[in-house]
């Protein structure tokens, strides 16, 4: 029997639809960052557009994530020794956790001096595009620790779950470069 296989009583349904899951969920959010990025090449036309010096700890943030994303495919290449797997997994956690903090002071930054949602339209973009990725970012430390405890289950789930994770991490990372490099030349 192969090693995806269930065995007899642990359930017929496929891990499948979690990865399915994972997918549109990417794609909705592609859709939503492209309107925004959408909306904010059209506002950038306008008069009172001023450009925002962008705080420093982004470029930080943007090695921390992409190390986060490292390391969670470290964990996914470990998946058969469970310590080691989990142990990459808490890394990552916490790496998340620092990106999180990170752009929470990028945020304080801003507000020390005196650019705030409403503050212009650049700034709201600003806040806007990085407080949403942050939230979809806490989604994704909700799903590791998700993982986290599902790597003791049956080996079939347990892949499934970091591979799930993984796709939806790797991608909250390439959208991240994505919006560092709309925020750097746009605003």
């Amino acid at each position: 029997m192969s090693s995806t296989a269930l065995q007899p009583g642990q359930g017929s349904q496929s891990p499948a639809p979690a990865l399915s899951g994972i997918w549109v969920a990417v794609a909705a959010i592609t859709m939503s960052f492209a309107a925004f990025t959408s909306s904010l090449i059209i506002r950038q036309a306008s008069e009172d557009w001023r450009h925002l010096v962008l705080p420093g700890i982004l470029y930080l943030n943007t090695v921390i994530i992409l190390a986060s994303s490292a390391t969670l495919e470290i964990a996914r290449k470990r998946s058969s020794d469970l310590a080691a797997m989990r142990s990459w997994l808490y890394f990552t956690l916490g790496l998340g956790v620092a990106f999180v903090a990170g752009q929470a002071f990028a945020w304080h930054q801003l507000r020390a001096q005196g650019l705030y949602l409403a503050s212009s339209p650049n700034s709201s973009f600003f806040y806007v595009l990085t407080v949403l990725h942050a939230l979809h970012v806490m989604g994704g430390l909700i799903g590791l620790v998700y993982t986290i405890r599902r790597a003791a289950s049956i080996a079939v789930w347990r892949v499934a779950a970091i591979d799930a994770t993984a796709v939806y991490w790797h991608f909250l990372a390439a959208l991240w470069v994505y919006l560092l490099l709309v925020l750097r030349t746009r605003l």
